[in-house]
């Protein structure tokens, strides 16, 4: 036999042998195993001649490294089907992607080369490894929506003021990410936290490594003196142990200090709502001698904690919503005005006003708590 009649004979190798129920057994392999010809039909002209497809073919069974390809199982039949190829390079790409920016990290880390400021923020450190774990629970968990994000500056100071809740404060965290990976320039958001965060062994060293500090007048003035973008939650404990009842009602701001160091840097202040944070841990009790023999605030009572443990520990899955308001100009008022109680309480009136009222219009529009 020669060559041709070889060619020949491949193309008409039949599916099934003869006998009973034989094309009905044929019609189902069809579907999954097209026959040559019908893969040739679809990927080679009809005036084709055998060579030209007999090369075709061979070019199909060598591809290049970056593409891999899955050969269908004939399930012992003897049924003939061709290789088709399925591009994994995207993949292998991104893999090495990942494997290179995951060396080049760690050659920084054990050379030294990177910076960390007189506050003890690692920016190399937060970018590479402490965003990346909170940006699953951002994009996944909460789903996080953010608008007015251009009210924020591309450069220079601003102090961005924000309700907060939740038991836990993840608002704060999860606003950072949201500054970080929205802004043009990709800013940090240094927080103004408090005095329980920087008292705990682990935590103190993550916060700090992560930018911020404690929430006192001269820390908040030398990180807006320096340009930053800064962060203040004015309610503190009172605004994250409030009871499930109280969701979204501000408590008070305190005397104002953040509007003091506003004022005296020249910074304008940005109004921050945030919707869903209230709801993922609803408080409906404190254990207030527990917290007193713990050292804590409050200790929390939620339908799943401590009844269920560390599961009950777990947030709720909730849709937020994080609303970056027009800026307050403080600049108009000068740096003197620092001093003047009425122009303090009246600005911080107008911070705290702009925030409650951008909440109740939010959770006007929204549909339910999980769903946004």
């Amino acid at each position: 036999m020669n060559p041709r009649e070889t060619d020949d004979v491949a193309k008409v190798i039949p599916l099934h042998g003869d006998g009973p129920g034989r094309s009905g057994r044929r019609s189902g392999a069809r579907a999954v195993h097209p026959s040559q010809d019908e893969f040739l039909e679809q990927h080679e002209s009809a005036d084709e001649s055998d060579e030209t497809t007999g090369a075709g073919i061979a070019e199909l069974g060598s591809q290049p490294d970056d593409d891999a390809v899955a050969e269908p199982d004939n399930g012992g039949t003897g049924n003939f089907a061709l290789p088709i190829p399925i591009p994994l390079g995207g993949v292998r790409h991104k893999l090495a992607g990942q494997v290179a920016e995951t060396a080049a990290f760690l050659r920084k880390r054990l050379t030294g080369d990177y910076e960390v400021d007189e506050f003890g923020f690692d920016q190399h450190l937060n970018d590479g490894v402490l965003l990346p774990l909170l940006r699953p629970l951002y994009e996944k968990w909460f789903r996080v929506d953010v608008s007015g994000i251009e009210n924020l500056p591309e450069h220079g100071a601003a102090l961005v003021v924000a309700n907060h809740a939740g038991v836990i404060p993840i608002d704060g965290l999860m606003t950072s990410v949201a500054v970080h990976d929205r802004t043009p320039g990709h800013r940090p958001m240094r927080m103004l936290a408090a005095d329980l965060v920087f008292e705990m062994p682990v935590v103190s060293t993550l916060a700090r490594k992560a930018g911020h500090t404690l929430a006192c007048n001269p820390d908040a003035e030398r990180l807006l003196r320096n340009g930053e973008l800064t962060a203040v939650f004015p309610e503190g404990f009172k605004g994250i142990g409030k009871p499930y009842a109280d969701r979204y009602k501000l408590q008070r701001f305190g005397r104002g200090g953040f509007v003091s160091a506003a004022l005296r840097t020249g910074a304008p202040i940005i109004p921050c709502s945030i919707v869903g944070s209230e709801e993922i841990y609803p408080k409906i009790a404190d254990l207030k001698l527990l917290a007193r023999l713990l050292g804590l605030p409050y200790f929390p009572v939620t339908p799943l904690f401590p009844m269920l443990g560390p599961i009950g520990a777990i947030p709720l899955p909730t849709k937020w919503h994080i609303v970056f308001g027009e800026p307050i100009d403080t600049q108009q008022y000068g740096s003197a005005s620092a001093e003047d109680p009425m122009v303090v309480f009246d600005l911080t009136d107008q911070v705290r006003e702009t925030i409650q009222q951008t909440l109740y219009r939010v959770l006007a529009n929204r549909r339910n708590i999980f769903l946004g």
